[in-house]
């Protein structure tokens, strides 16, 4: 086995980057195939037979694969000799963020302005997103079924709050907001809003023939790039950390290992799955069928039977890597009274005995021998017992795949806003942790 790898702040600068240029899932999961395409990996089309090695993308033989399906990228490195029963090492993660996406009647106005109807898409800090720069992101599909990404990445939508002098009691009562009437977003002025100006609109902008899109899942996003903050530029601002934090911190670490790693006794995955937000029930969600089938027909594109199949799920750990709660300094007494975990102290171990998070004391000993393998500090999770407790994909894949499943992550502020806020030591901190994981 070569050196261990050691991510440094650098990892911080690109994970900056990606966040960036990864305003949706769509986004995120383009992003990640480039970054494992520079490390060796090829792409498997589901859609060929993973039987044969007629080409350097063939399921079948050693090395580094992946699997897109829209919002959702399974990848895997096959090791020389790997046997079909080899066991997975799994970090998952997932690619979507709450926020506010387009209706499919998206124009929308009165009063002289030009609005675009939107949606609430899982669980967002409604307020973070009044009066700020939003562009627009997301897939287009195209009428010979291909699909497109865009990204109008300016200022572009607002959402306007109302003045204080029209709801006086608003920094006494609090802001109140309906989901419907209060969060449509103006972008221009219109005594003519006609149907189809959105979309005829976002055609131009890709270059595209009138008429050429007849489907779409757009959503907006904070234009205000991400940024160091802090005295010491100890802290990291930003969008989406929650979570493709994670999903960068993952991708990196099994790019390193796929490269650097003579010999491996377990094959290393990313799952990052799309929809976690609002309950993974979808095709390229944590509850659906992919990743189950990609690595099923890996043992069997290697030769294996169903026995090889059973042994090899038998012997798999997934870390369920996702964010979760730093001690808030204006809010501690939200938090549990013995558990506080600080940005910068390392990631953290989510443990919940109602099983909203998969952990228990043995993947809690797996966790601890990667940790101490990378000489990356931990943290301690749980929730104040007064307080709802959040969950993850975690207890999903262990219930749907018989895989022993940990639930991990990076303690964060602000989670749901549209911007949020890290360390800036713990997103290399955590892929440290992972590399040492997926190598065993």
């Amino acid at each position: 086995m070569s050196a261990p790898h050691r991510f440094d702040r650098g990892l911080t600068d690109d994970l900056m980057s990606f966040l960036a240029a990864s305003p949706s899932p769509y986004h995120a999961v383009a992003n990640t195939a480039q970054r494992l395409e520079k490390a060796g990996f090829r792409q498997v089309a589901e859609t060929d037979a993973w039987d044969a090695e007629t080409s350097a993308a063939s399921a079948a033989g050693s090395g580094g694969k992946y699997v897109l399906r829209g919002g959702a990228i399974v990848a895997w490195y096959v090791p020389e000799d790997a046997a079909p029963h080899t066991p997975f090492r799994i970090v998952g993660a997932h690619t979507d963020s709450p926020n506010l996406r387009v209706k499919p009647v998206p124009d929308l106005g009165g009063h002289g302005w030009r609005q675009v109807a939107v949606e609430i898409y899982g669980g967002p800090l409604l307020n973070s997103w009044l009066d700020r720069d939003l562009g627009l992101a997301g897939r287009l599909t195209l009428r010979d079924g291909t699909s497109r990404l865009v990204n109008i990445d300016r200022p572009l939508l607002r959402v306007p709050q109302l003045a204080i002098h029209l709801d006086r009691a608003v920094n006494t009562d609090g802001l109140k907001l309906d989901k419907q009437r209060h969060l449509q977003p103006i972008w221009g002025l219109s005594d003519d809003v006609r149907e189809g100006d959105l979309i005829a609109f976002l055609e131009q902008e890709s270059g595209l023939a009138p008429g050429e899109v007849t489907g779409w899942d757009l959503m907006v996003h904070s234009v205000e790039p991400p940024a160091y903050l802090g005295r010491d530029r100890e802290l990291v601002a930003g969008p989406r950390m929650d979570n493709l934090l994670s999903v960068h911190a993952a991708t990196a670490a099994l790019a390193a290992v796929a490269t650097s790693s003579d010999e491996l006794p377990y094959i290393p995955v990313l799952a990052a799955f799309d929809h976690e937000e609002n309950g993974s029930q979808s095709d390229t969600g944590a509850d659906g069928p992919l990743l189950g089938s990609v690595l099923e027909r890996s043992v069997f594109a290697r030769g294996g039977s169903y026995e090889d199949r059973a042994r090899a799920f038998a012997g798999t750990v997934c870390l369920s890597s996702d964010t979760g709660h730093a001690v808030h300094p204006n809010y501690a007494e939200r938090h549990d009274p013995t558990h506080h975990p600080r940005v910068n102290g390392g990631p953290i171990l989510k443990v919940n005995v109602n099983n909203r998070y998969a952990t228990d004391g043995s993947g809690r000993a797996v966790w601890v021998a990667a940790c101490d393998k990378a000489d990356v500090p931990f943290q301690n999770f749980v929730s104040n017992n007064s307080m709802p407790c959040g969950t993850t994909i975690g207890p999903i894949t262990a219930a749907r795949h018989g895989i022993k499943t940990v639930d991990i992550g990076v303690a964060i502020l602000s989670m749901h806003s549209a911007r949020e806020l890290c360390g800036a030591d713990d997103p290399h901190l955590l892929a440290n942790a992972l590399v040492a994981f997926l190598e065993g």
